[in-house]
């Protein structure tokens, strides 16, 4: 079936019981080529849906001998198992197909699960076959175009007849990897997720009700203007009519907006593409021309054979193949809640043959489950689209969540929103009655009635433009963004948005030790065997001490053999190649011990190791148990080996016996024997070694005799561990990072209280949170004895608790779920699977990027590329930033929006010509400044040193302080003090004449230039959000800032001078420029004033000025809200010809209503008391609580 069709529907497979020989025809067609990797920056299909799952069972008959392996195994007729399910067509039919099967073909055996489409496929030999694989060598490293087609009945049969030879292919010399593989099957890659356009961009900016609103005035403005200039007769001697300038100009202030903004999406938006890419990159073990090796993701293809262990998450379909106790978790995939033993393809292939009971058969790995237990190899059939997750994926792709802080922010923009379309509306009718009043005198004809009226309009639109703070959630935005782009910088991988926000006030740490305080770099520098002892350094170890080599070359072959043994077949690491350098790969302790044994006890391969050895049973290391067991066959056939390794102390209370090191004769183990070894455990352990002990116990037979089973008549490992032979132990150094002592200083100055959660014993525990600065005088506890703890007791003991030692995963998850009860602020890591529950738990979880699992990185917030503790405190301090820029943007937000709306409110009532001071465009350009400019410069300031100086904020602060509230109140007193100075006694300070229209012109234009540079200045007031006078601290490293300012200063600048049509303003002279630029700077030493006022007075000033004005803010609000319902009633009513409101909707516009407007409260604390000494005032949503 060379063309990769299904096979025809006369295909019958004989369920019957005939003879296996397929030792005799089983072979692996390699192609030649060569592997170049090519990793792809695209989504990934193997996060965690919530959502429906296509694995459930259809509803169609099963047939008898069903399996119960959960309702996802599907038993059909072998002859209708691999036909194509409507609108799957495609997936069947693949032009010059050199493979046995299409994707398709190869999909029917997970979607969902089907025992008939495994065995139609010829079972995991004929796959192999089909795909040209070898399930012992996978792939080959030399494939590029495959040399031979092999058809569907030469894969499928499995007869001992002669397999008859595929002829070679005629295809052009390809010299990239895996040509025909890719093409057939695909690589392991998401399409990547259409990018908004820019022009859906700009419409979506644009389409906001205002906006458009404005845009028709602006039109009819321009209507009426082009009808003054081109169609009015002008009087004799009048120039000519410059009208149309204002209506051109508003529409080009818009465009400019629209385009502003659309494009700061469009930069965001980019921003997390890549950051999702960077987020969805991973590292998969698979087995090349018989090599293990490590690979991107994204670069596993159909036919690769890939490794199996527990935590990992896995990125492709596929069908196991051997392996030791497998389990896997698929809730995720299909729904099913227990653990899913999976049992080895050859193996179901024989029972399905012989008509055996197919109850519990499942062979099928899938996509975006995870491994529980146990380890394997398994055959990948399926990846990218056509993967079981990777359906799902495509199914349930969205956009990027709103963080916390966004929506609090979005609530306060509405609220300052509803304000200043308030005092819009009213403006708008204060002036609009003062236009008909006077119609009856007003002497000008229709065109410049209508154009007065226009005019009254468009400047109460634009003053609600202006005051919609639409930048407030673009500055969290770009916070964000920029914060994200640099933390993977300094290698945090930020998985979670809201983790930026929530670290930045972090009040606890919980770290591991291992690979994040310290190197994670081990080395076996001390052990103890029966007496004989070795170390690293020899100067300062107690006598009879003997350097490592000169131990090792006196041991017999014998005890070489045992402990290599030991640490070779029970490890899941592997032998493979980092940098360019032979190496060995896995967890950092079992490569340490690995190291020893190939340089010092003659270990030449590992492969060869293990392949010397018979394996019967693997069970993994076990975070409870503190260790990890293999039993293998003993080479004279005597008996069965069960080979254990793990934490000292706790392998030492498994044992009654010890073994001689120069005879492995066995003798009891006295209690002298156990003081003593628990003495050279502690002095070990005091010189910061971790310990790991080498014990093992000789069985006649296996299952032992003993042996308890569960349930399900699988082994209870615990039942094992009794009377063991205790081997030797050996002390494992690894150092404390550089800068790890200094960087948990930094947090503790903080505020932060760093406490460390580790495994080891409470010796070793102590000595490395000594070296590291985390234990003073505080608590050890170890795991067990906290554990018990009553939950009073717990919660007075945590405060004081430093280091947890012996912890097990659940001792983690208490402490943090603890932490949070007592209202702290905490941040955990973690690196195991059993450590999730953990990460879920904690405020913000740091997962470790090189040692841990996927599963705790799919848990986690945060990703430590380095694993090092340092980038904890990096993340601190970029999540302070973070909101400090938000509430920076915010201080200088609100205070502009106060002073514009105030300023063209006041100027155009008092005004004879009802015309604010501030034109439409003006007010539109420090729009422009405010929300997007301002964004870009405030929100993008990097973190300095000084962020640590302080403590965190507590979940219940405010989102606008004290401190911020007496900035903008006094920034807002000074700029309007200044503009109404200028506009209502310019006159007379300038000596001006204000029936001169060119000076008053000159006026209005000074007015306005000293509005903008004020603003201009007051962007570096708020770089401080404290009463500190430096706020040019930091500035240099800012580029974004600096190159903001230019350009606004530039623009404004540019207007001045040659935008006075557009703008209704005229070039100034140097000393306008002067009285300007000199007026503006003043608002610099202003705000040292304001900075000294005292932050008590300020809010008792506050809470009794403030009182009215909340009050009256609740009344319109109400107000606002009421009119609102009952024109959506009768809008509803009236246009829609819908039926009058539901009882359901009345009460929900009641519950609107009372929700309408956040509450303002001035607090003076709990019991008078104020927080951190200072008052504050408070904004309250009532459906959120304070914020």
């Amino acid at each position: 079936m060379a063309s990769g069709n299904l096979a025809p529907s006369t295909l019958m497979v004989d369920t019957q019981t005939r003879p296996r020989s397929d030792t005799n025809e089983t072979r692996a067609v390699t192609p030649a080529g060569s592997f170049v990797s090519n990793i792809s920056n695209v989504s990934n299909p193997f996060l965690t849906p919530s959502h429906s799952n296509p694995f459930l069972t259809p509803s169609q008959t099963l047939t008898p001998g069903s399996s119960d392996c959960g309702a996802s195994i599907k038993t059909v007729d072998d002859e209708s198992a691999l036909h194509p399910d409507p609108g799957t067509e495609g997936d069947f039919q693949v032009e010059n197909n050199p493979f046995a099967f299409s994707p398709g073909q190869l999909n029917k055996l997970q979607n969902p699960k089907s025992l008939a489409a495994f065995r139609a496929l010829g079972g995991l030999a004929g796959i192999a076959r089909g795909l040209q694989s070898d399930t012992n060598v996978g792939l080959s490293l030399d494939e590029t175009a495959v040399r031979t087609s092999v058809t569907f009945e030469q894969a499928t049969r499995r007869t001992s007849d002669k397999f008859l030879e595929s002829p070679e292919r005629a295809s052009k010399a390809e010299s990239d990897s895996f040509v025909d593989r890719s093409r057939v099957f695909g690589r392991n890659v998401l399409p990547a997720k259409t990018a908004t356009p820019i022009w859906k961009l700009m419409w979506n900016a644009y389409n906001d009700k205002v906006i458009i609103l404005l845009t028709i005035a602006a039109a009819i403005s321009l209507a009426l203007g082009l009808y003054e200039r081109f169609g009015a007769v002008p009087e004799p001697g009048a120039p000519p009519s410059l009208d149309w300038v204002e209506g051109v100009a508003i529409i080009i202030a818009i465009l400019i907006v629209t385009l502003v903004g659309s494009l700061n999406d469009w930069q965001k938006e980019r921003a997390f593409v890549k950051l999702n890419a960077k987020k969805e990159d991973r590292q998969i073990k698979v087995v090349r021309s018989g090599k293990s090796f490590e690979i991107n993701v994204h670069d596993v293809l159909v036919g690769d054979v890939l490794h199996l262990e527990p935590g990992d998450l896995i990125p492709v379909d596929g069908v196991f193949i051997t392996g030791h106790d497998l389990k896997c978790d698929e809730s995720s995939a299909t729904g099913e809640s227990d653990a899913i033993k999976k049992t080895p393809g050859e193996q179901v292939m024989s029972l399905l043959e012989s008509g055996a009971n197919t109850k519990g058969l499942d062979p099928f790995i899938i996509s975006g489950s995870k491994v529980l237990e146990g380890v394997g190899t398994f055959l990948c059939t399926s990846v990218g689209v056509h993967s079981s997750f990777g359906k799902i994926m495509m199914s349930v792709r969205t956009d990027i969540e709103s963080t916390p802080l966004q929506k609090k922010l979005e609530g306060l923009a509405m609220a300052i929103a509803k304000l200043g379309g308030s005092a819009a509306v009213l403006l708008f009718f204060v002036l609009l009655f003062r236009f008909l009043g006077g119609l009856s005198t007003d002497m000008r004809n229709s065109s410049e009635k209508a154009s007065a009226f226009l005019d009254i309009l468009i400047v109460a639109v634009t003053i609600i433009v202006v005051a919609v703070p639409e930048g407030l959630p673009l500055a969290v935005t770009l916070a964000l963004a920029f914060a994200t782009q640099r933390l993977l910088k300094e290698n945090n991988l930020v998985r979670v948005l809201r983790a930026c926000e929530t670290m930045g006030n972090a009040t606890a740490i919980c770290s591991d030790k291992t690979g994040t305080l310290t190197t994670n770099k081990m080395t076996v520098v001390a052990g103890t065997f029966s007496g004989s002892s070795f170390a690293a350094k020899s100067d300062g170890e107690k006598p009879g001490t003997q350097p490592v080599s000169q131990w090792a070359a006196s041991l017999p072959q014998g005890t070489k053999d045992a402990i290599v043994q030991s640490v070779a077949v029970n490890s899941t690491a592997f032998e493979g190649e980092e940098a360019g350098q032979f190496t060995f790969i896995g967890s950092k302790t079992e490569t340490a011990l690995l190291q020893l044994a190939r340089e010092y006890l003659g270990m030449q391969s590992l492969a060869e190791a293990r392949a010397n050895e018979q394996i019967v049973l693997m069970i993994p290391f076990d975070s409870a148990r503190k260790c990890m067991c293999a039993v293998i066959k003993l080479r004279d056939g005597s008996g069965y080996r069960l080979l254990v390794k793990g934490a000292s102390e706790i392998l030492l209370t498994y044992c009654s016996e010890k073994a001689d090191i120069q005879s492995l004769a066995t003798g009891a183990l006295t209690p002298d024997d156990r003081v003593e070894l628990t003495s050279v455990i502690d002095s070990y352990a005091k010189n910061s070694l971790r310990t790991i002990g080498i014990v093992y116990k000789d069985f006649p037979q296996w299952p032992p005799a003993n042996a308890e089973m569960d349930e399900n008549g699988e082994l209870i490992t615990d039942s094992l561990l009794k009377d063991l032979v205790w081997l030797g132990l050996v002390g494992i150094q690894d150092p404390v990072r550089p800068g790890v002592p200094e960087a948990v200083r930094k947090a503790q100055h903080a505020g932060v209280v760093v406490r460390m959660v580790t495994g080891d014993n409470a010796v070793t525990a102590q000595a490395i949170a000594t070296e590291c600065g985390i234990y003073t005088d505080g608590l050890i506890m170890e795991g067990p004895e906290f554990r018990k703890l009553g939950q009073e007791e717990m919660d007075a003991k945590i405060p004081k608790l430093q280091v947890l030692a012996r912890s097990s995963p659940e001792d983690k998850r208490i402490l943090v779920a603890r932490l949070k009860a007592l209202g702290e602020t905490v941040a955990v890591t973690g690196d195991g699977t059993n450590d999730a529950p953990a990460l879920k738990t904690a405020d913000v979880g740091f997962s470790m990027g090189i040692c841990g699992t996927e599963v705790a990185k799919e848990a986690s917030e945060i990703v430590l590329m380095d694993d090092n503790f340092a980038s904890i405190l990096t993340a601190l301090k970029w999540g302070r930033a973070v909101n400090d820029s938000v509430q920076k943007f915010l201080q200088f937000q609100i205070t502009v929006n106060i002073t514009a709306v105030l300023l063209a409110f006041v100027s155009a009532v008092a005004s004879p010509d009802m015309q604010s001071v501030l034109t439409a465009v003006q007010l539109l350009w420090v729009n422009l400044i405010m929300d997007t400019f301002a964004a870009l410069a405030l929100a993008t300031d990097p973190p300095t040193e000084g962020v640590l100086d302080r403590k965190p904020q507590p979940k219940s602060a405010p989102l606008i302080t004290t401190n911020m509230w007496k900035m903008i109140v006094g920034q807002a007193i000074f700029q309007l003090a200044v503009t109404f100075v200028l506009y209502f006694a310019g006159n007379s300070i300038l000596g001006y004449d204000p029936h001169n229209e060119t000076q008053q012109t000159e006026l209005n234009t000074i007015v306005f230039n000293t509005f903008v540079w004020m603003q201009i200045f007051n962007e570096f007031n708020n770089r401080r959000l404290d009463n500190k006078f430096n706020i040019f601290e930091g500035v240099h490293r800012n580029q974004f800032f600096i190159v903001i300012n230019f350009i606004m200063v530039g623009a404004q600048i540019a207007i001045i001078f040659v935008g006075g049509a557009a703008f209704e303003i005229t070039a100034l002279n140097g000393t306008q420029w002067a009285i300007c630029i000199i007026a503006a700077a003043v608002s610099l030493p202003w705000a040292v004033v304001v900075r000294l006022f005292p932050d008590e007075w300020f809010a008792k000033i506050a809470k009794t000025v403030g009182a009215p004005v909340v009050v009256t803010y609740r009344f319109l609000a109400r107000i606002c809200h009421k009119v609102g319902a009952v024109s959506s009633r009768m809008w509803r009513k009236v246009w829609k010809k819908k039926p009058a409101p539901s009882e359901d909707e009345i009460a929900q516009d009641v519950s609107q209503e009372k929700e309408a407007a956040p509450e303002i409260v001035v607090s003076e604390g709990d019991n008078g008391v104020f927080v951190n000494g200072n008052p504050e005032i408070q904004i309250q949503d009532l459906e959120q609580g304070r914020k």
